[in-house]
């Protein structure tokens, strides 16, 4: 395997912080909200998903920059996602009682 440029490296992890900080303040605002009512569960599934495969494809491969961007961002990104799933669990059971309590009168 071939090394890796100094400049080089330093450009992937530039771009790496750069990629991963932009992605913080949407997380937190929704980890401090709870809204995630705004967030799509396929997006974000898909997303998490392919997070966790550039930190795989980063570790495999060797490619400092892209296993620590991904590594970082697939913790909060895993704990939107399960908000996410949440909340949709408890709106289509709210949904279901309603419905039920509905039919029942």
């Amino acid at each position: 395997m071939a090394t890796t440029p100094l400049p080089l490296e330093l450009l992937g992890y530039g771009a790496a912080i750069l990629t991963t900080a932009s992605f913080f303040p949407q997380a937190l605002k929704t980890l401090k909200s709870g809204d995630t009512s705004a967030i799509s569960l396929r997006m974000y599934a898909l997303f998490t998903l392919g997070v966790a495969c550039w930190g795989i494809y980063g570790a495999l491969t060797g490619n400092g920059p892209v296993l620590v961007a991904n590594a970082v961002t697939l913790l909060p990104a895993g704990i939107v996602l399960e908000r996410k799933i949440r909340a949709e669990q408890t709106r289509l059971g709210l949904a279901w009682r309603k419905r039920g309590q509905e039919e029942e009168t």
